[in-house]
């Protein structure tokens, strides 16, 4: 067993960590999976509450970024006119800011508004029966892609081009997550961890004194496990050993083959969700490449011939703890 460790301690956890508090356990069902809390509850915890409050915070998160929902705010920018603007509430203003950044930072690897392409593979609301022809990818692709929106920061304002779908499935969960956390630590649970479909993100420490440790799945017989030490850290992971071949390469249209899973570790949940989704995109070389430039932990598994081969970036080989 590998275990992957923080380089530092956050000093402000030791202020609000209280030995002996009774771990809680909560969870639901959103995003099409499910949401699962455990924290060290302070005095004077209310379960009741904690738990609307999630529900609450959830509920208004699909309202405005759900791509299931035909009500949701996405959904409405989805069926707006060409030309139309609409101002954007302020979480979908940073889910959308970070969007675009990873974007471009990834050359289109990450790309937000695919969901015309997701749509063409069945991969959204819509069933479909039979994989597109190359010409519906490609009346696809020509409706698509980041570079056709238009951003202002400052009013927050978003502009459709026409006939444009914006599809947050790489980044909302993470950014959920995220939200999550802030939220219980604004209820006075500073440690916890949260975790949506797999996408987790830990806060100060178990009442024990460790860590929220989580376990890298690791679908491939000869790669040795590893263990993170979630300490205001986050991880997620995109691939196929799942949920199969869905992630869908926004600058061809086509199913990405290579990679069976990319984790990510990083400060924020919705930036490991981006990221592991443009990297689970890009060829070996180049994504190495990407990982290492952008500073990211990185663990990744990818197919070569009949074999998987595991690589783990610099930056997260700084966590592990020596053998």
């Amino acid at each position: 067993m590998r275990l992957a460790v923080p380089l530092e301690i956050d000093p402000a956890s030791f202020a609000t960590w209280r030995q002996g508090l009774p771990v809680v356990e909560m969870g639901g069902e959103t995003m099409g999976t499910t949401w699962r809390v455990k924290l060290a509850a302070p005095p004077g915890f209310n379960r009741a509450a904690v738990a609307a409050a999630i529900k609450a915070r959830l509920e208004d998160i699909l309202a405005q970024m759900s791509h299931w929902r035909e009500d949701s705010l996405l959904g409405r920018f989805n069926r707006a006119d060409g030309g139309a603007w609409l101002t954007l509430p302020a979480d979908f203003a940073r889910v959308m800011e970070a969007a675009l950044d990873v974007a471009e930072r990834s050359a289109g690897a990450f790309d937000p508004a695919v969901g015309t392409l997701v749509n063409a593979w069945g991969h959204g609301p819509t069933p479909v029966m039979r994989p597109p022809t190359l010409a519906e990818i490609e009346a696809a692709r020509a409706v698509s892609g980041f570079i056709r929106l238009a951003y202002e920061p400052e009013t927050r304002r978003l502009r459709q081009p026409g006939g444009l779908r914006l599809d947050f499935s790489g980044i909302a969960k993470g950014y959920a997550v995220d939200a999550l956390a802030a939220l219980l630590d604004d209820m006075g649970c500073h440690h916890a961890l949260v975790e949506i479909g797999g996408e987790l993100v830990g806060r100060g420490l178990r009442p024990d004194g460790d860590p929220w440790w989580v376990d890298l799945e690791t679908p491939a017989e000869g790669i040795a496990p590893l263990r993170i030490a979630l300490h205001q850290l986050a991880v997620a992971t995109s691939g196929d050993y799942v949920r199969g071949r869905h992630t869908i390469d926004p600058r061809n249209g086509l199913p990405v083959e290579h990679a069976m899973a990319v984790s990510v570790v990083h400060a924020s949940a919705m930036l490991a969700d981006a990221w592991a989704t443009a990297l689970c995109v890009l060829e070996p070389g180049t994504m190495r490449d990407l990982a290492i430039r952008e500073k990211l932990a990185v663990r990744v598994l990818t197919r070569l011939d009949d074999d998987i081969v595991e690589w783990v970036s610099p930056e997260l080989e700084a966590l592990l703890e020596p053998a």
